[in-house]
């Protein structure tokens, strides 16, 4: 399986909503102390589970480096070259409120540059891990919006929540995305 979190490379992006896919990868990365795998024709940072159980040695966690509208490309590569099947992407989700978490298989890329970039190179059949960021006041304000820090009230919360997306993430590994759903699913973090 390969785990995909979304983000923007770059010290300048480092912390913003838009990443906090990467924050998640680089979590796992710690969690398990992965390997990164050195290649340039990936166009991200491509890791493996270290010294993992039967049930994570074969999954590959990757913050593709192409900036967001280009990830698929880093997706396709990585899923072609290694013959992956199961793609889980971890996002952003604008439609959600702040510390929601949910799952889903498929659907639409509502506006998601990310998500656009990768259906248009795998299709949109894999699973999605949806991480509410909320939205701004004004719609004008998106761009902005996503590609600032989290505010400090939410910055409390902040770990914790990316430590219960891994854990949501290592128990998909072994368990069905309907399991996952029920186990896992957050309406909002309240602030």
């Amino acid at each position: 399986m390969l785990i995909v979190g979304l983000g923007n490379p770059g010290s300048d992006y480092e912390n913003t909503r838009h990443n906090i896919g990467f924050m998640v990868i680089d979590e796992l990365i710690c969690r398990h102390n992965a390997s990164k795998l050195s290649s340039s024709s990936f166009q991200g940072e491509l890791y493996k589970f270290q010294n993992a159980p039967v049930s994570l040695e074969n999954h590959f966690l990757l913050k593709p480096l192409t900036y967001m509208n280009l990830s698929g490309d880093s997706v396709v590569k990585v899923k072609q070259f290694y013959k992956l099947e199961d793609v889980v992407v971890i996002h952003d989700d604008l439609d959600l409120p702040f510390g929601a978490l949910r799952f889903k298989k498929g659907g639409g890329h509502g506006g998601h540059n990310g998500l656009k970039s990768i259906d248009s190179k795998i299709s949109r059949e894999y699973t999605r891990v949806r991480m509410g960021i909320a939205k701004p006041e004004h719609k004008g304000e998106i761009a902005s919006y996503v590609l600032s820090p989290f505010n400090q009230s939410e910055q409390k919360y902040l770990k914790e929540w990316i430590e219960k997306s891994c854990e949501a993430i290592e128990y998909l590994l072994i368990n069905s995305l309907e399991n996952t759903s029920s186990k896992y699913t957050q309406k909002a973090i309240i602030c």
